[in-house]
């Protein structure tokens, strides 16, 4: 939402900088997000001042120029050659000193220089309308009145005037503030509050309403009272189209919104003073004279002001004539047909209150994210549209020429009335952690314009106004005492007190945690990727079945169209980002899900995914080794989350991911504990990948429910020694290290305390054919008594005999 510093000040006197207001607007809830300065001239007239031609005579070198002295105010007078055909000596003129910069009609710069035009020095510029941005007359300069100020700032002259506007990230929550008059009323809350002003709120008068007759009368029918509360309207005739006043064309300006028409100008207008959306039909295209709010039947047709036909859905709540024809999608945007048109000089204004939810799912539903609807989503003041009616129905009258031909119909079967809530003063004091005295409380709550009736000594009744629609329970109303008294006047305490507690099994939260403090210690960084994914990415891939895609209507971004059916695509999407940044070395991790949809059902899984690309070792002088990071490294990563766990005593085998080019599961049986490997080489390319890059991914709920059946136990360190003993193996390719270790674990037992492989040998002439040599260590200990050598002499011989006759291994010697 966009916020005009010149606007508030319409409805509230203060005198602060634009950092102060940025302040306290962040303060009391309304985030400024960012501003800018909005000229309402390029540059602000900044060094144009008003001059006094003193001489004007003919350029000695050039027929169709004028040579000039013009007073600015100084010691004397600076001479300047002009080529306007009227400049003459007498007259009071614009113009641009030396060192000025003015913009032409494109925006583009342009600066005054000292020099000769024709052999003549020329001090400035004698300025016409279009050169100063203030018309587009260029048939000569611009001839001002005889009472101009010599050397006074050619913007005070013009009343030239620059505008801080606000961009409000506005929560929705915030129902109160959606339009100017709504931010007004919180700033002055605040600062009654916390500086003592004393002035008040300029509300706009509607006193001059006066109905001259009523010759355009006209029907309402409110069919679906559930979705349309409140139904206001007039209508207004003698209306005149034509451009709106400059100064409400300026306030428009400001916050964005293009100037259109005085009857547009002038909805728009009300919609950003007082936060209630305004509709103008064509009365004379009233079918009956007569408006039926309702429901229609589903799948109708109707063409609306963008000329596109839409296809109405059962639930979307339209304003319709007396034949039942739709004219408007309530709330969110105007039909082809019943539009304001230059020749219409007959309106009708309508000014309602819908059901909130009823007009985001209609919006949503249509991809129409209008102003109108965006206020009434987050819920409009039912008790404002009579207000608004009258405010905009005397501008109509004033600057469109219009006349009111009608009295105020108002269909308003059940009055919304103020929400009534019992508020507790202890409970304010022990939710904002601040001795708040019961004063206070009611200051801030009246500055609130929220009427207040005592019920005894520590509670109060308070009646919360209607334009704050998510104002319901005491919390929200504590909240509303937190902005206005300030989040910076709670203390933070210099002791905290917490209570120890030990937990029987690990749970999520600590798994997670435990996770990515290891990880980050470890070098990795956590990263947040959206949910919302392009379904195109998944072309071509067969990896998720597209009939299991999650689909979003989703009118904020077309393109991120479905929910994550799986983790790699949308977690590559970050890895690209940072390639495409010259940052090829990577190490990222996250916690996120994925969601699939199974017939009628969705399905959420949780994974930890890891990314890795890049180089082994960052850059250094005492790193020489530039090698690329593989698969063990991001096998390194994982076993390290599984280790910190405490995980083991899965099995391991290749995986079939087409997602990967190669890589390993573990798993324990069809429990799946971890995936990783290689990203495809297809994907890389798809993806944009600069390096070669490895992903993996273990389902939360598996590493928690693993996680909880480990059992931490404490040993004394051996007094006794240990003893090593390495083996060298002959074996076939297809034999894996996980088939030579379960043989030694399962011979070794109790002894075996450690097995490793420390080197791997393939050599086809030395071997033969299809064969590699493993060279394997292997360390003993018994914690009771030192072992002798024949006990593992023993041990090995058998370990020897089991990988002759099944593994067909041989020893190398």
């Amino acid at each position: 939402m966009k916020l005009s510093t010149r606007w508030l000040k319409d409805y509230l006197d203060f005198d602060l900088s634009s950092a102060e207001l940025s302040e306290i607007l962040t303060l009391i809830g309304l985030e400024v997000e960012g501003e800018e300065m909005v000229e309402q001239v390029p540059g602000g007239l900044a060094g144009v001042r008003i001059g006094h031609v003193v001489t004007c005579g003919k350029h000695p070198g050039a027929d169709k120029l004028s040579l000039t002295t013009v007073d600015l105010g100084g010691e004397e007078p600076v001479q300047i050659v002009c080529g306007a055909p009227n400049v003459a000596a007498g007259q009071k003129v614009a113009v641009a000193t030396v060192g000025t910069t003015l913009y032409d009609a494109d925006g583009k710069a342009f600066k005054i220089k000292k020099g000769k035009i024709r052999g003549e020095v020329s001090m400035g510029m004698i300025c016409a309308e279009d050169e100063l941005g203030l018309g587009a007359g260029h048939d000569g300069i611009m001839v001002l009145s005889e009472d101009a100020e010599v050397g006074a700032d050619a913007a005070a002259y013009f009343d030239i005037s620059s505008d801080v506007v606000y961009d409000i990230g506005l929560t929705p929550n915030r129902s109160d503030a959606t339009c100017h008059l709504g931010c007004a009323s919180d700033l002055l809350a605040y600062l009654k509050i916390n500086n003592g002003s004393k002035t008040s709120i300029k509300k706009p008068s509607i006193s001059g309403f006066d109905v001259k007759h009523t010759s355009k009368p006209f029907e309402v029918e409110v069919v679906d009272a559930d979705l349309c509360p409140r139904y206001s309207a007039i209508t207004v005739t003698d209306v005149e189209i034509g451009p709106s006043p400059d100064w409400m064309q300026e306030r428009l300006r400001a916050i964005g919104v293009r100037p259109i028409s005085n009857v547009v100008d002038i909805t728009n207008f009300i919609l950003h003073e007082l936060g209630q959306p305004l509709h103008v039909f064509d009365y004379d295209q009233l079918g009956d004279k007569k408006i039926k709010v309702q429901r229609l039947a589903d799948k109708t047709k109707f063409k609306t002001l963008d000329d596109v036909e839409r296809e109405l859905s059962a639930d979307d709540l339209m304003i319709c004539d007396g034949a039942d024809t739709p004219m408007c999608i309530a709330g969110v945007f105007g039909g082809a047909s019943s539009g304001v048109t230059d020749a219409t000089t007959t309106i009708l204004l309508e000014s309602a209150h819908f059901n909130a939810g009823s007009i985001r799912k209609s919006s949503t539903r249509h991809g129409l994210r209008t102003d109108a609807a965006k206020v009434y989503e987050k819920g409009s003041d039912p008790n404002v549209t009579v207000f608004a009616l009258k405010r905009a129905a005397l501008l109509l009258q004033e600057y469109a020429g219009g006349t009111i031909a009608s009295d105020v119909i108002d269909i308003y079967p059940a009055e919304v009335k103020p929400v009534e809530i019992i508020l507790s003063y202890n409970k304010v004091t022990r939710l904002m952690g601040a001795e708040i005295s019961a004063e206070q409380i009611q200051n801030i709550l009246r500055a609130l314009n929220m009427e207040i009736k005592p019920l005894d000594e520590g509670s109060i009744k308070v009646y919360v106004p209607t334009n704050k629609a998510e104002v319901l329970r005491d919390v929200d109303l504590i909240e509303e005492i937190l902005r206005i008294y300030g989040f910076n006047k709670i203390e933070v305490p210099s002791k905290i007190s917490s209570t120890i507690t030990y937990l029987d099994k690990y749970g999520k939260l600590t798994v997670c945690q435990r996770i990515a403090d290891h990880l980050a210690s470890s070098g990795y960084n956590e990263m947040m990727g959206l949910s919302l994914i392009p379904s195109k990415v998944y072309d071509g891939h067969d990896f998720v079945d597209a009939g299991a895609f999650v689909s979003i209507n989703n009118t904020s971004n077309i393109h991120l169209d479905i929910m994550r059916p799986e983790m790699m695509m949308s977690g590559l999407q970050s890895v690209v980002h940072n390639h495409n940044r010259q940052q090829l070395t990577t190490r990222l991790f996250e916690f996120g899900k994925s969601y699939l949809k199974a017939d009628d059902d969705f399905t959420e899984t949780e994974y930890l995914t890891l990314f890795i690309s890049g180089q082994q070792y960052p850059e250094s002088w005492r790193h020489t080794d530039k090698r690329a990071v593989d698969l063990y490294s991001l096998k390194r990563a994982v076993h390290l989350v599984l280790d910190r766990l405490g995980i083991a005593g899965y099995q391991i085998k290749e995986s079939e991911d087409s997602r990967l080019d190669y890589g390993l599961t573990y798993h324990r049986g069809k429990q799946v504990i971890a995936t990783f490997g290689a990203v495809s080489s297809n994907i890389a390319s798809q993806m944009g990948l600069k390096a070669d890059s490895y992903y993996a991914e273990l389902p939360i709920n598996t590493l928690v429910a693993a996680a909880a059946r480990v059992s931490v136990s404490v040993a004394p360190i051996s007094k006794y020694p240990s003893v090593r003993r390495d083996l060298a193996l002959v074996i076939d390719q297809a034999t894996s290290y996980s088939d030579i270790e379960a043989v030694a674990k399962k011979t070794g037992k109790k002894l075996l305390k450690e097995i490793a492989l420390f080197d791997v040998y393939v050599n086809e002439d030395q071997l033969g054919k299809g064969k590699k040599s493993y060279a394997i260590s292997y360390i003993f200990e018994d914690v009771e008594k030192t072992l002798k050598d024949k006990e593992i002499d023993k041990i090995m011989q058998q370990m020897i005999s089991t990988y002759q006759q099944k593994l067909g291994a041989v020893v190398r010697s």
